[in-house]
């Protein structure tokens, strides 16, 4: 068989995205409509403090200009009867669980890629009835049983299905197939194709590329010269060619990490490592909880006009341990951080993991008496505050009134930028 025929991909394949709408907000006016419905609602991570970052709004509030990543200060600005709510993520697991396990009675092939949106594979569906209308019944069964909006796309793949739910919301309905792609997306800028970026449109448009057509016409050989292996598929999905399945497997994370926006600027560096410390040891934490061990540590560090510097290092031996983190952490701070400059936003994320039974950890030389006793005291942190709750065992650098020292309570603490449980933050 030729190597041609083993790659072809499946033909006539039928793909759904579903994608809930306001999710946060949807959730909370789910659960009090006599509060909430139809009024413009936000969910911020400091309402307290009338400081934080608008991390989603509804679509009434959005049409009064709302939008997310908005500061609240903004936010009430434009809307002064803006309803913020705190946020509960135990309830949006909740009801993300819910929507999924509807979802999971139509196939078994659904893969969760956020909290509020997944893509499903229904060609195998037929005893449910016609792909619409299987669609269908998912979206009306979502709306009567849990009392969301949600947004479907149907395509004969993932990238047009992604791109056909976000055409028409909220409770769109949208089928988006090949033949539609130069009537439907050709005109458009290419950043409107899902998968392409504001750097890579940018440098399309230098190299005079400005709609997903003109990148549909353009010379594959010229793309890959520029883009490397990403302008071979930037030239197939252009033409709306996808080939990736869905994949129902859980994967195992490949990062893990907290950041937090602060509700004002931090030009204190001892500050800025009190709240790194924080970050730390939920990262840390959450590896032992996996069993996993990290190779990378990464920085974020955000200014309040929203550059962002990203910065890491990699370890000679993998870690799980927070002060291993924390310290790592720190350094790049210090080194890419110039002093007395505001920083809006910290966050750490451990890259490079792997399975402690798969892993050969060398031990110190120097310390290799000291580490098996400092393995037993965090094992031994760890059940406690698995018992006792996540502010069971704190050092004073923990304590504070920033977002950081919150990260521990569950059902309040802000998103993780990267994968765990399926759960990342979105755009909605």
């Amino acid at each position: 068989m030729s190597k041609e025929r083993e790659t072809a991909p499946p033909k006539s394949r039928v793909i759904l995205h579903l994608d809930m709408n306001a999710f946060y907000c949807s959730v909370h006016e789910a659960e009090e409509p006599h509060l909430y419905k139809g009024k413009p609602t936000a969910v911020a991570g400091s309402v307290e403090l009338r400081k934080g970052i608008i991390v989603t709004s509804s679509y009434t509030a959005r049409a009064l200009g709302v939008k997310t990543g908005m500061t609240v200060r903004e936010g009430l600005r434009r809307c002064p009867e803006l309803i913020l709510i705190s946020p509960d993520f135990n309830l949006y697991r909740t009801y993300s669980r819910g929507f999924m396990s509807i979802a999971r009675q139509y196939t078994p092939l659904v893969e969760a890629v956020s909290i509020d949106e997944c893509y499903l594979d229904i060609t195998g569906s037929s005893a449910f009835g016609e792909p619409l209308d299987i669609a269908r019944a998912i979206q009306e069964r979502i709306t009567s049983e849990w009392n969301l909006p949600c947004s479907i796309g149907i395509a004969p793949n993932k990238l047009l299905a992604k791109m056909a739910s976000d055409m028409n919301k909220p409770n769109g309905f949208t089928v988006l197939r090949i033949r539609d792609v130069p009537g439907i997306l050709w005109h458009k800028p290419c950043e409107m194709l899902f998968g392409i970026g504001r750097k890579t449109a940018d440098k399309l448009t230098k190299l005079n590329i400005r709609t997903i057509g003109q990148l549909a016409a353009a010379d594959e050989a010229m793309l890959v010269k520029h883009f490397g292996v990403m302008g071979s598929w930037m030239k197939a999905a252009s033409h709306g060619f996808d080939y990736a399945p869905v994949n129902a497997e859980r994967e195992r994370n490949k990062s893990i990490g907290h950041t937090t926006t602060l509700p004002k600027d931090v030009v204190d560096r001892e500050e800025a490592h009190r709240i790194l410390l924080n970050l730390a040891d939920q990262t840390g934490r959450r590896m032992r909880h996996q069993k996993m061990l990290a190779m990378t540590i990464q920085i974020v560090i955000r200014r309040p006009d929203m550059t962002t510097i990203n910065r890491s290092v990699t370890l000679g031996v993998p870690t799980d341990n927070a002060a291993d983190i924390h310290r790592e952490a720190c350094k790049l701070f210090d080194k890419h951080w110039k002093k007395g400059e505001p920083v809006r936003l910290l966050g750490i994320t451990l890259q490079n993991l792997s399975l402690q039974t798969e892993t050969a950890v060398q031990l110190d030389l120097f310390n290799y008496a000291e580490q098996p006793k400092k393995a037993a005291l965090t094992k031994t942190m760890d059940m406690l505050r698995d018992k006792f709750g996540e502010d069971a065992v704190l050092t004073a650098g923990m304590l504070g009134d920033d977002p950081s020292a919150l990260i521990r309570n569950k059902r309040i603490r802000g998103t993780s930028l990267q994968r765990d449980e399926h759960m990342l933050y979105s755009d909605e």
